[in-house]
């Protein structure tokens, strides 16, 4: 039964087992959720933010929640991710907190990090404000299901004026054996003033499944808080996920997402300025060949005066990808002195390839400096003749355009160990295109 009614159908499987995993406001929550998705349904291409996202190959297919899945090897995590020794590592499996699999010293003090789950189990009043916030997205219609099936994610509180000497690495690794299966994690990040963190997520997987994951983060006044999501889900897996960004007075906030995975990926990024003298910085790099989607859509919003905002996404596309880019700059009234820049370049590396980009600003103060850009074409034919006039096959030349062009992206990864594994990746996925043309 797929469709509305084959997700109302499950949840009505799962109500008992739901109302009794956690405080009943929690359920209520859960069945406004439904409620809502019910009423939205899903996107069609006749609304303007999904005209170039059919939705069908999720509507139509019958997903179940995943179970939990059998023992990992922590060996397996850096294989797939990155070397995370050097971070404390959460570790996700089938959207249930794993502790075997984290690693890490202990938390310092002043830090709560663990399933969200348990702490809906033993504080669950103190996170009840923190959830309801994160699911009050009126038209997103995926952040209103995450919600209805909502079961475990992650949750870290950072105290005031704590400095995290370590990043946290949060792992989701999803796992569909014999039917594609389904689900729905949510990842809470509350840092509180003055406190500094790097936060890294990693979406792995195997087989076919639907992750419609959502992230909230709170950034205190002054606080800084840098965040790297790395999506390399299987290439059957569809990915859907939801990042909602509030920031504070004098905050400083980047967050960098890079997609190489999936068959059909859709990220919506919104970032709010929401006080004074506030830096922030939204970044991406996506990467799609075959058939493969890549849907785009970041929201960045100046509510307060004196404030920056700084936005580059890059993607590449080959054989008949297609990719979407859309995105909005909002400049309320009183957002005087606001400095906004974004830009979005993409490389097409075959004929069949598509992008559809949309810059937009909605700007109404008087006293701003907003800029914005598009730039859509193929690899620079010079360079590449004059790499080659110095003894550099085409296929390499190519690739070392291609890395020239990714590597602006790549350089604002500040974990080093990270930055190279993705560099590594990006070869590997030239090679892996190459194959496919032969």
């Amino acid at each position: 039964m797929p469709g509305v009614a084959g997700y109302e159908s499950v949840f009505t499987k799962l109500e008992p087992a739901l109302r009794a995993s956690g405080p009943a406001w929690l359920h209520d929550l859960r069945r406004e959720g439904l409620d809502r998705f019910k009423s939205l349904g899903f996107p069609t291409l006749k609304e303007e933010e999904w005209r170039f996202t059919r939705t069908r190959p999720i509507s139509e297919r019958d997903f179940v929640p995943a179970s939990a899945a059998p023992a990992l090897d922590k060996a397996v995590i850096a294989a797939r991710t990155f070397d995370d020794a050097g971070c404390h590592r959460l570790v996700l499996v089938n959207g249930l907190v794993t502790p075997s699999l984290a690693s890490g010293p202990a938390w310092p003090k002043g830090v709560r990090a663990g399933s969200l789950a348990e702490a809906l189990r033993t504080n669950g009043d103190g996170i009840r404000e923190l959830l309801a916030r994160g699911a009050r997205a009126d038209r997103q219609r995926f952040v209103a299901l995450n919600t209805a099936f909502l079961n475990d994610g992650v949750l870290i509180e950072i105290a005031a004026g704590v400095v995290l000497d370590r990043p946290i690495h949060i792992v989701h690794i999803t796992t569909a054996a014999e039917v594609p299966v389904m689900t729905h994690p949510r990842v809470v990040v509350v840092a509180g003033d003055n406190s500094e963190a790097i936060i890294v997520e990693s979406f792995v997987g195997e087989g076919a499944y639907f992750n419609n994951a959502v992230a909230q983060f709170t950034v205190g006044a002054n606080a800084s808080l840098r965040h790297y999501k790395i999506q390399s889900e299987a290439p059957e897996a569809f990915h859907v996920a939801f990042q909602h960004a509030t920031l504070a007075r004098s905050a400083r906030f980047s967050t960098l997402g890079v997609t190489m995975g999936g068959a059909l990926v859709r990220n919506d990024v919104h970032t709010i300025l929401d006080g004074e003298g506030i830096d922030a910085r939204v970044d991406g790099l996506y990467l799609a060949d075959g058939r493969r989607h890549v849907d785009n859509h970041t929201f960045i919003r100046h509510a307060q005066p004196h404030c920056h905002s700084f936005e580059l996404y890059k993607g590449i596309l080959d054989d008949k990808a297609r990719g979407v880019f859309n995105g909005r700059i909002y400049v309320d009234p009183i957002a005087q002195k606001t400095d906004a820049k974004q830009e979005n370049n993409c490389v097409l590396l075959s004929d069949e390839a598509r992008i559809n980009s949309n810059p937009q600003l909605e700007i109404f103060a008087d006293d701003v400096k907003c800029t914005h850009g598009a730039a859509i074409g193929k690899t620079d034919e010079t360079a590449i003749f004059y790499l080659r006039s110095r003894g550099i096959p085409f296929q390499e030349a190519r690739d070392l355009m291609v890395y020239a062009f990714a590597s602006e992206v790549l350089e604002r990864i500040e974990l080093e160990p990270l930055k190279l594994r993705l560099e590594n990746d990006l070869f590997e996925w030239l090679e892996q295109s190459r194959r496919a043309r032969a």
